[in-house]
């Protein structure tokens, strides 16, 4: 038994009032080691993360500005009246939501396609080509994004030079409302190592005894990888695109710096978290990008728990427990 059970157990016997008949000596000990243990994370979570969200949740009430903190006022649901009414706000969640829905099945599918090679049996050199493709994540996002400003360079561009090299004329990557979408998938792709990581420790967990029953039973590889494969490493599927719809509702340092502070070209870039940067940092209104953030967290947390609620269509877990 854990410290951290030991605790638990103290808890809500001494809730009940039979704590010293429940636990001896020893136990107490173990419970007050395992409180002294948890205590760096406690204090942590309290310091860095519930204070700062319940001062956030205080400021999106008020007209906080940075550059006047004295003259803060409480204005109450003034904030969420402008955010409702706020064109700009609108625009870029709208812009947001239908990157999400243009990157989502890219960003779900490229990192299951490339586990699956990766992990093909006659693959050559297996270990350098996994490393390989999982080092751009481990790359610093702002790196990766001058990278990507050079490589897609309409003018000096690698990419658009080879393009031109047989013939075929370079779009204008990052000065196109209709490339720029493109541009911003391409360099994400390019750092999707961990994904693709956890797909294939998912692939390589698979029981081969259900390879050889299908293969016994008459199935080709397409039937087997749909109907053994997918659903058993459907729980890391989902994690996944927890994960990647999390991630794009946060979506900022590539579309800021390849986009310019003035989402360039034609705000296409104006993604939510921008809007909300710029309102907080660059105009100093803390109050009202209080409210942006918050409004972000509560749509995340909505579509999180769809996709929790979705699972149990889809997702199957081996050990028989598909109600989670």
């Amino acid at each position: 038994m854990t410290a951290f059970t030991e605790l638990t157990e103290a808890w809500r016997a001494r809730k009940r009032g039979r704590g010293r008949e429940k636990l001896g000596g020893l136990a107490r000990r173990e419970a007050r080691w395992g409180l002294v243990f948890l205590a760096p994370w406690i204090l942590g979570f309290l310091i860095f993360y519930l204070l700062p969200m319940g001062t956030s949740l205080f400021f999106s009430f008020t007209d906080f500005d940075l550059a006047n903190p004295s003259e803060m006022q409480f204005v109450g649901l003034l904030n969420y009246t402008r955010l409702f009414t706020d064109p700009q706000a609108h625009k870029s969640l709208l812009i947001t939501l239908r990157f999400m829905i243009f990157a989502a099945p890219i960003g779900l599918a490229w990192p299951l396609l490339t586990a699956v090679l990766l992990n093909a049996k006659n693959l050559w050199a297996k270990r350098l080509f996994r490393t390989l493709y999982f080092l751009p994540s481990i790359i610093p996002v702002v790196s990766v994004a001058y990278i990507w400003q050079g490589f897609l360079n309409t003018q000096t561009g690698w990419l658009n030079r080879a393009l031109e090299a047989v013939g075929i004329p370079g779009p204008e990557w990052l000065t196109s409302p209709a490339w720029i979408y493109h541009a911003l998938i391409l360099a994400g792709l390019w750092g999707v190592g961990d994904s693709m990581l956890r797909t294939l420790a998912g692939l390589q967990s698979v029981p081969t005894e259900y390879y050889e029953a299908a293969r016994v039973d008459g199935a080709n590889q397409l039937h087997t990888f749909w109907n053994v494969t997918i659903p058993m490493i459907s729980p890391m599927v989902f994690y996944n695109l927890v994960l990647l719809v999390i991630g794009l509702f946060q979506y900022f340092i590539l579309a800021w710096i390849l986009g310019g502070p003035q989402s360039n070209p034609a705000e296409a870039t104006l993604f939510y978290n921008v809007y909300f940067y710029k309102q907080t940092f660059v105009y100093s209104n803390m109050g009202y990008g209080a409210t942006l953030a918050w409004v972000l967290f509560a749509m995340a947390m909505t579509v999180t728990i769809v996709l929790f609620g979705t699972q149990k269509y889809w997702v199957y877990y081996s050990g028989g427990n598909n109600d989670v």
